[in-house]
């Protein structure tokens, strides 16, 4: 076959090479967002059970079973919806979501900072800690869960409120457009499957709360200080002071941030981290 039966071949059937190389990314992207979440199994077998009897009904020519799988792939369509749902409503949510905040470099670089030194004083003094940094997405069903603050960020406010003898320690607090908006507020608990069966409440409600918007969630053990960000549904975990500013720089001035790892115990900016006990401390007292 010469190239001029290889062009006209390509003329005739280019049609078909587009919509396998669409069908490839829809299938990759599907993947990527339901690998790690309970449905991933079942989305899994039902796709196998799917694929088998079909091509058992077309080789066998079985025209009954044929009818039968058209009419359940109806309903089987409206059960993902269901089965799905939590991780179709993030997806829809963070469409067309930035990664900025409203303010200049400076203001954010400075609230940055100040962000960052509250939450290694926390973890220097061993309290236990949740921030939910706002973005684009509004964390209003939250913050209604928790009590009003609305006052400027500082460290002694901060020190304040995560204290495990005051009211509000064991909740998670909301900061938006650069100012404490409530604490003590209840943050939906991930259901992912993790490799590390161990992590306590109140790192699985930072990462739940990621799944659910667009916030930052910044969570500070109570038993060993470690620092942990977790960000579109993933976290990084026992992150050194260092790597801990570097990493919120990354996320809120850079346009171009770095994807989170995958959940994993890191040793960043040359320090190992060691072996540490896990937070589970989100249980009131």
């Amino acid at each position: 076959m010469n190239l001029i039966e290889l062009l006209e071949q390509a003329k005739v059937h280019w049609r078909a090479g587009a919509e396998i190389l669409v069908l490839w990314i829809l299938i990759y992207q599907i993947y990527r967002v339901f690998r790690a979440t309970r449905g991933a199994r079942i989305l899994i077998g039902l796709s196998a059970v799917m694929i088998a009897l079909t091509l058992t009904s077309k080789l066998l020519e079985l025209e009954v079973i044929g009818w039968i799988l058209k009419g359940v792939a109806t309903v089987l369509a409206f059960a993902l919806l269901i089965i799905f749902q939590p991780e179709l409503r993030n997806a829809l949510a963070r469409l067309g979501s930035t990664r900025l905040f409203r303010f200049s470099t400076s203001e954010q670089k400075a609230f940055l900072d100040l962000l960052a030194d509250s939450a290694i004083q926390l973890s220097k003094k061993r309290f236990g800690a949740l921030f939910a940094v706002q973005r684009t997405i509004e964390l209003k069903n939250f913050a209604e869960t928790g009590v009003a603050i609305d006052a400027v960020l500082s460290k002694e406010l901060t020190a304040t409120i995560f204290h495990h003898k005051t009211a509000l320690h064991d909740g998670g607090m909301i900061i938006a457009h650069e100012r404490v908006q409530t604490a003590g507020c209840v943050f939906p608990v991930s259901q992912k499957q993790l490799s590390d069966r161990s992590l306590g409440l109140r790192h699985r409600a930072g990462l739940g709360v990621s799944e659910e918007s667009d916030a930052v969630a910044i969570i500070v053990s109570e038993e060993t200080g470690a620092l942990s960000i977790c960000i579109d549904g993933k976290m990084e975990r026992d992150l050194s002071e260092k790597a801990f500013r570097k990493r919120l720089n990354e996320i809120f001035l850079s346009s171009h941030a770095q994807p989170p790892q995958e959940v994993a115990r890191e040793k960043l900016a040359g320090e190992d981290s060691g072996s540490r006990d896990r937070d589970r401390d989100l249980v009131s007292d």
